[in-house]
């Protein structure tokens, strides 16, 4: 059923057989498109969307709009929702500051750039005034938030002020939204259940899939893991275990000491820990990744509650050099720029005095690793590995080694 506001009657049957086409000839997204509750309203240029899942539709609009191309809009809508343009648009703007509705049509801008690159064509007519990247003299392939970088407002998008995709597209919530406790909108599990049945079509199912739906089906299968988040969880649950930072002190007697007179029994006392850090320096890690390695080290800092004396850092290529105390992280130098091979860097960690309770290592994964357990914690900060990484020119068959299974692994990116 769909609901009406005081908008004049709404063509549901142009505009259902439209629906219908669009579910033909993109199957994959069938659930995604009979999930969208239509909502007639003049308030609305075209068709837009609310993140509830409501399609606010201009009965001017439908009527003046062949079949095809109202199936090509029913796509594009439902697009904005699947990839989730708001939410993204909303972190978008806190990050970057973006507030009023000029920076807004600009993310819908960005976000149409994204969609209408290879959503259009095999049965689905592109509509009238779509925006699609070339027309922007901009390249394909790309993501809204990297798209907005590239747009201006300006003389080449004077003519489409119009374009409103509704709070779904950006994420601003518009005068005709019904909001939250409207009537027919999908709850955040609901929502999310239909993304996963569209991503379970698009990565099972026979046929040809363009490759931006390919990219977003396996995302929404495996999201980005918020890795530092993840690192600092697993150095602070290492730091944070059974015999880490522990020592005897005679400071306080044990409880136990009333029941053995004349003998005074150590009390076990909770110490912070000590964090050693190994930097992989091979020639495999490129500048970036060094510099990303120095921000964890500072934040590995702060993970042990600003203690930076009870940080020493190691960097290690084909050897092991000068173990450093953590000063602050811009003043490290690191050294290499050869092979690898962390076991010396290990070996390293393991020979500093006082020992540390946690050894954390920042690499490239290219490089054998110790055969036996350290007597330590440890937490492997793994940086991301390109296609042709780890090949050897003399046998190109060899696989790098997975990191051991004792270590605490988190991929860093």
């Amino acid at each position: 059923m769909t609901t009406v506001d005081p908008a004049g009657a709404l063509d549901q049957d142009k505009l259902f057989a439209a629906r219908l086409h669009a579910a033909r000839v993109r199957p994959y997204l069938a659930t995604a498109l009979f999930a969208l509750h239509p909502v007639a309203t003049r308030r609305v240029p075209t068709m837009a969307v609310d993140a509830h899942w409501r399609c606010y539709v201009s009965p001017a609009f439908v009527d003046r709009t062949p079949v095809e191309e109202l199936a090509g809009v029913w796509v594009h809508e439902v697009s904005h929702l699947l990839r989730d343009h708001h939410g993204r648009g909303d972190r978008v703007a806190r990050e970057r500051g973006l507030t009023g509705p000029g920076e807004r049509l600009r993310m819908n801008i960005a976000a149409d750039c994204e969609i209408n690159d290879d959503v259009f064509g095999d049965g689905l007519t592109m509509p009238e005034g779509a925006l699609t990247p070339d027309a922007l003299g901009l390249p394909g392939g790309l993501l809204m938030e990297e798209y907005l970088w590239e747009i201006h407002l300006g003389a080449l998008t004077r003519d489409i002020a119009w374009l409103d995709c509704g709070s779904g597209a950006d994420g601003l919530a518009r005068e005709w939204d019904l909001g939250p406790e409207g009537a027919r909108g999908l709850t955040a599990q609901e929502r999310d259940a239909v993304r996963f049945r569209v991503a379970q079509g698009i990565t099972g199912g026979p046929g040809s899939t363009p490759e931006g739906w390919k990219r977003w089906a396996q995302e929404a299968f495996h999201p980005p893991q918020p890795w530092r988040d993840l690192l600092g969880a697993a150095i602070r649950a290492a730091a944070g275990g059974s015999g880490a930072g522990a020592d005897y002190t005679y400071g306080r007697p044990a409880r136990r000491t009333t029941a053995l007179p004349g003998i005074v029994l150590p009390s076990l006392r909770r110490m912070p820990p000590r964090v050693c850090v190994v930097i992989d320096t091979s020639g495999s890690v490129c500048d970036t990744e060094l510099g990303s390695a120095l921000l964890e080290v500072a934040a590995i800092g702060r993970a042990v509650g600003g203690r930076r004396d009870l940080v020493t850092v190691v960097s290690c290529d084909a050897a092991a050099h000068v173990v450093h105390p953590l000063c602050r992280a811009e003043g490290i130098p690191l050294v290499g720029g050869g092979g690898t091979d962390l076991r010396l860097g290990f070996a390293a960690a393991l020979r500093a005095r006082p020992r540390p309770d946690v050894v954390v290592v920042l690499t490239d994964g290219q490089t054998p690793w110790p055969s036996t357990r350290p007597a330590c914690r440890t937490v492997v900060g793994l940086f991301p590995r390109g296609e042709s990484d780890g090949w050897d020119e003399d046998d190109p068959d060899h696989v790098p080694d997975e990191p051991p299974s004792w270590a605490r692994v988190v991929h860093i990116g």
